[in-house]
């Protein structure tokens, strides 16, 4: 039975797997996928899930429940041998090792583009998994709350100012979504007020949604202004040190929120730890069936798509071709397409080329508000913020999170967003490790900790002829 080794577990990779769950037959071959992860995140809806109107685990797919019939194994793959067909992994725990495999599968995903700008890694937050978007949505709400006690002045509107540097898709919806937020807030602080509030989007290009034509993308700056934010196109984060963004077009202020979203780039896996072909960009050199190879020659039993694999772009109008944009449209498809060849090719059949036609480009600009463009056609406001929703709610993966998630749609229909923050959950410990430092702090300067405790303990020395001292080490001990 042939070994089915599928490297990363994010739409491509899932996609993969689940169908080659359904078209492979028990004793043909078996599948193992290896991801950091134990679940799949449906990256389009992480904006809504900053500014609340989804909820953090409904967009993250259980690789072990939908999976079932995938050997999983949370950990990375550091090393590539397709010579030896080895892969090396470092699981989440233990030493390495040495996985062999018969067909690879490399679907790992890019990684956050940063450069060495100072405070960026000291402040900044990424979007690109559910923890840092519900990080992100934390800390404004928890910011609002820390405002709501402070006098107006440069403290209180420090806490209201966000930046998000980069005009991408995910850079526009983010702050779209969190400006919409912030300003829903405002009836629930009436010691805020909107000209409090201080938004920022940075773009180092002289516009913004480079998958939109230039007329909608200054549709969106100027409907962006209009809500009170600010768009600094042509201008680059030049320092974010000690929470004080500097940018290149000369514009300072303090800042309290920095989101990064300025771009992608390749795996460090993909670019510099395999033996299989890469181009000059850290992508693998893909054909149009998807194999690693070049248009004369495959490589056999490797396949790789999505956002690290240049795949030729059957369907471009461009001279010459191009490669498919990396986005969730083409990896869940390239996904589909990839579990069919790699059956056919199993079986001695004719595998087929990847093309996909684009069926757009939609996006959220916070509740109610969006822009959707089709070649010509362009759609703005309310209707293209249902497109976007309607859209998305059929592609994430399974019924049960389609399920979950046009709940709790329905559900902000008529209760709003949920606006509670749970900014304490990334330092769970905080309050149990204060509290046993302060217990201890009070027996040692003999003053009683809680009544009951104290007068149980009391009575217990009593009885013993023991004095608090000795009655108290114990605790002191253990804890």
């Amino acid at each position: 039975m042939r070994k089915v080794l599928v490297v990363g577990g994010g739409y491509a990779g899932f996609y993969t797997a689940w169908k080659l769950e359904k078209k492979l037959r028990t004793d043909e071959a078996s599948v193992t996928l290896v991801d950091p992860r134990p679940y799949m995140t449906y990256q389009p809806f992480l904006p809504e899930v900053t500014a609340g109107s989804i909820e953090a685990r409904h967009v993250a797919v259980s690789l072990r429940r939908h999976l079932p019939r995938t050997h999983l194994i949370v950990g990375s793959v550091v090393h590539i041998d397709h010579a030896h067909r080895m892969a090396t992994v470092r699981p989440a725990d233990g030493p390495e090792q040495e996985l062999r495999y018969d067909t690879i599968v490399i679907t790992v995903g890019a990684v956050t583009r940063t450069f060495p700008i100072p405070g960026v890694a000291d402040d900044a937050i990424g979007i690109k998994y559910v923890e840092e978007a519900v990080a992100t949505r934390d800390r404004l709400l928890t910011a609002f709350e820390r405002a709501a006690t402070l006098p107006p002045g440069p403290e209180r509107r420090k806490l209201l100012t966000v930046t998000v540097v980069g005009g991408g898709f995910t850079g526009v919806e983010v702050f779209g979504e969190m400006l919409s937020l912030a300003t829903a807030l405002l009836k629930h602080y009436p010691e805020l007020s909107v000209d409090e509030l201080d938004f920022h989007l940075v773009e180092l290009r002289d516009r913004i949604l480079p998958e939109v034509a230039a007329e909608p993308a200054r549709w969106v700056v100027r409907h962006l202004e209009k809500r009170g934010a600010r768009v600094h196109l042509g201008a680059s984060l030049v320092s974010a040190e000690n929470d004080h963004i500097v940018l290149s077009d000369g514009t300072e202020y303090d800042n309290h929120v920095l989101v990064w979203v300025a771009g992608n780039q390749s795996n460090p896996v993909v670019a510099r730890h395999t033996d299989l072909p890469v181009d000059r960009a850290g992508l693998f050199r893909v054909r149009t069936d998807l194999r690693i190879g070049t248009p004369d020659a495959a490589i056999p039993d490797a396949w790789a798509a999505g956002d690290n694999a240049a795949v030729p772009d059957l369907a471009s109008d461009i001279p010459g071709g191009s490669f498919t944009v990396p986005n969730a449209q083409h990896a869940v498809r390239q996904g589909k397409r990839l579990a069919k060849n790699i059956v056919a090719d199993l079986r001695g059949r004719k595998v087929k080329p990847y093309k996909h036609h684009s069926l757009g480009a939609v996006a959220t600009l916070g509740l109610g508000k969006g822009i959707f463009q089709y070649r010509r056609i362009v759609i703005k406001g309310p209707l293209a913020w249902l497109m976007h929703r309607g859209y998305h709610v059929l592609a994430i993966p399974t019924w049960e999170r389609k399920v979950r998630v046009a709940l709790v749609w329905a559900a902000a229909l008529f209760y709003g967003r949920d606006i509670v923050s749970l900014l304490s959950v990334q330092h769970p410990r905080a309050e149990f490790v204060a509290a046993s430092l302060g217990a201890r702090q009070r027996w040692e300067v003999g003053e009683p900790t809680e009544p009951l405790a104290a007068g149980a303990l009391a009575q217990s020395a009593a009885s013993s002829g023991t004095d608090k001292a000795t009655a108290a080490a114990p605790r002191e001990r253990s804890g």
